[in-house]
């Protein structure tokens, strides 16, 4: 898959965490259902591997479906197998290097410039800008200054309402966790969830 054509096409990830594996996968499928087209599923989630081999066979083999909270090059390599078309990581990690052996795109974590170049020189397909809400979209805005090329992606504090915001400071795809599953990855209201994907796609829409 092309992770940058699918960001700048569809502008929403939506980011699946929670202690639960079976109300995790219940997110997954609802927000695929509900027009979400960028999944990521944190491997810091109960049985992460479980749900992402499970969201993959009801999913099919094109929808994007990633793994995120990748570190190491153990973790990239379960998460290929368990069928991740995409690696996300929250820095730079030895995942970026062992997404690109794999054939993997990455979506790597960066904050400051320095790190925004090392990121892009390991081969990041598009960098997490993480975490967003530290500088907000005005710190965006900056960086889009010497770096006009690089697609970012803000995560962390991103909500409905700031999205535009981000968006129009040249962010190419937003990220979203808390703020668009909310209770559903406990098992919360799928009808919930679903007013909520509808309110963020609403938010990213050009």
């Amino acid at each position: 898959m092309n992770l940058l054509d699918e960001l700048r096409t569809h502008r929403l990830l939506a980011i699946v965490r929670g202690p639960d594996p079976a109300a995790a996968l219940t997110a997954v499928l609802t927000v695929a259902e509900s027009g979400v087209a960028l999944v990521e599923v944190s491997l810091t989630s109960a049985d992460a591997l479980g749900v992402l081999r499970r969201a993959r066979a009801a999913l099919g083999p094109d929808f994007a479906l990633g793994a995120g909270t990748v570190l190491s090059a153990e973790d990239a390599r379960a998460a290929a197998d368990a069928g991740a078309g995409f690696l996300v990581t929250p820095a730079i990690a030895p995942s970026l290097a062992e997404g690109g052996r794999l054939g993997l795109p990455v979506l790597a974590g960066a904050l400051t410039p320095t790190e925004v170049v090392r990121a892009t020189d390991g081969g990041a397909a598009a960098i997490k800008l993480f975490p967003a809400s530290l500088g907000g979209p005005d710190y965006l805005g900056a960086l889009r200054d010497p770096f006009p090329g690089t697609a970012f992606v803000p995560v962390g504090g991103v909500d409905a309402d700031s999205a535009r915001r981000y968006l129009d400071r040249g962010a190419t795809a937003i990220g979203v966790g808390s703020p668009l599953l909310g209770d559903a990855v406990r098992g919360g209201e799928p009808a919930a969830l679903r007013e909520r994907v509808a309110a963020f796609l609403a938010a990213v829409r050009p």
